[in-house]
């Protein structure tokens, strides 16, 4: 994902930089990486591009990939519940990324002993570390108790997300040339730390069953604290915490002023349709690979391996749009994002139906191909949409206003998995009966045709232009002088370090 020009888009100084090397080719390979990451880290601040790393790439990448694979073993094994009851419990403990703009909100104007951002990575990282040990520790907790506690531990994720989200919107309107760059950054830590933790998931859960997977996950949680412990912040004295509810107010105004200009309100509707209309039962395809005696029986091991597998295609999407497809207008790349959806889905019809056997193809490479191809595309309709995402953030609510647009997202998804658990119950799609389930994925197929449809919503731009007016962009919320005296850094264990990333 690193290069000259379209496959490195840099400020002036930054390509100099990497023009000035050799152009070997196997040296290029192996050097871009590193030449494209010293340049973030020197346009952007190392302490952006670290913070970044921790929370994308251990928090959501590894420790999401644990949690995935962990909680569906969970529930299936020792809560013992059905695919559709597992697929509605998946969208409760999503509720917390639903919420996302009150975090936001929280960071954006309230600030705790003066501090925007370093009590609220505090305070994730206590939470996750608390949700974690209690679900992991008690052997049989009632699903209520299980489900509080996922939910908290997710909770505990989306804070640390939203604070980053801010700062990452925040340096995307600083640096509008470097937007696709930092959201590549984004997706390349999420995907290369799901790689790792998909890969040894299912060998966690083989080895200490899935309330051990659980305990693992205070790891990522102390690092989000660790991460609030080393937050070097500005604080801000003699706040006017009187002018809260003022503070507020403007804030509700400017997300509502903003959200009723037609170049925001059409792309948020897009993006909560393209993922409802999606729907999800996942759920229904995990209990048929590994319990159905017509399926594959896929062992724990298994699992985990395809989960890794698909996430290198997740990375080669990453990887795709930054090399070749960053440049292109958003209408584009979801259009045919959403036609080669729709193809891929065809795989699973094949996978159900047995089809991929009668051509002699076994089961395992069979997947690997359906969960690479799957998360390649998924990762390029998800990377305009968040390229498009920061762009919509006016001045002053960056927080608030990405969490909001997040939230959409995961409003759609909650959708997506909730309408796709009453498609598998309604279908007697159950722990023993998959006699209906290939209908299930032929009906999920044929609903992905329809965001086509909606693409007119999409703006006509490509990443590299505004989509807001001036106007927008620059509303305010907070004091101006605040705002602008506010240095977030991490401070380096060693003093060196501080100096040289300087």
């Amino acid at each position: 994902m690193m290069g000259e020009e379209e496959r490195l888009p840099t400020q002036r100084d930054g390509a100099e930089e990497i023009h000035s090397k050799p152009e070997n080719g196997a040296r290029t390979c192996v050097c871009g990486p590193i030449y494209w990451f010293r340049m973030l880290a020197k346009e952007l601040h190392w302490s952006f591009v670290f913070g970044v790393v921790i929370v994308y790439g251990m928090s959501q990448g590894l420790g999401g990939a644990l949690a995935m694979v962990g909680t569906e073993y969970y529930m299936k094994d020792v809560q013992k519940v059905q695919p559709s009851d597992a697929q509605f419990y998946s969208g409760i403990t999503s509720i917390p990324w639903i919420v996302k703009p009150i975090w936001g909100l929280l960071t954006d104007v309230v600030p705790v002993f003066g501090f925007h951002r370093k009590p609220y990575f505090l305070f994730a990282g206590f939470m996750g570390v608390f949700a974690m040990l209690f679900v992991s520790t008690h052997k049989e907790v009632h699903i209520v108790l299980a489900l509080l506690s996922l939910t908290a531990g997710s909770a505990s994720v989306a804070i640390a997300d939203v604070t980053v989200d801010a700062c990452v919107a925040q340096k995307s309107g600083i640096h509008p040339s470097l937007a696709a760059d930092i959201q590549s950054l984004c997706a390349l830590s999420a995907a290369i730390g799901s790689l790792v933790g998909f890969s040894f998931s299912g060998i966690f859960v083989h080895l200490i069953g899935p309330q051990g997977v659980f305990g693992l996950l205070t790891i990522p949680a102390w690092l989000v604290l660790l991460v609030g412990l080393l937050l070097k912040e500005n604080r801000i004295s003699n706040f006017p915490y009187e002018q809260m509810n003022q503070n507020f107010l403007k804030a509700g105004k400017s997300m509502w002023k903003t959200l009723k200009c037609p170049e925001v309100w059409r792309p948020c509707l897009y993006m909560y349709l393209s993922f409802s209309l999606s729907l999800s039962i996942s759920e229904g395809m995990f209990y048929w690979a590994t319990d159905s005696k017509d399926g594959p029986s896929f062992s724990k091991e298994i699992i985990g391996y395809v989960m890794a597998i698909g996430s290198i295609g997740s990375l080669l999407g990453a990887i795709l749009y930054q090399y070749g497809l960053k440049n292109c207008p958003f209408r584009d790349i979801l259009m045919w994002a959403q036609i080669l959806s729709c193809l891929s889905g065809m795989l699973d019809l094949a996978l159900v139906l047995r089809w991929n056997l009668k051509l002699g193809i076994p089961d395992y490479f069979f997947v690997v191909i359906d969960a690479s191809v799957s998360q390649l595309i998924g990762r390029l309709k998800w990377m305009p949409l968040l390229v498009m995402s920061s762009k919509l953030c006016p001045a002053g609510i960056e927080g608030t206003f990405f969490a909001l647009l997040m939230s959409i997202d995961n409003f759609g998804l909650l959708t997506s998995s909730w309408f796709g658990g009453l498609l598998l119950r309604v279908l007697k799609v159950t722990r023993t009966e998959f006699g209906n389930l290939w209908v299930a994925v032929l009906v999920r197929n044929l609903l992905r045709i329809s965001p086509l449809f909606l693409l007119f919503l999409v703006p006509k731009g490509d990443p590299n232009s505004a989509i807001l007016s001036d106007e927008v962009l620059n509303l305010k919320v907070v004091d101006e002088e605040n705002r602008e005296s506010e240095n977030v850094e991490l401070v380096s264990l060693v003093r060196s370090s501080d100096s040289d990333g300087r």
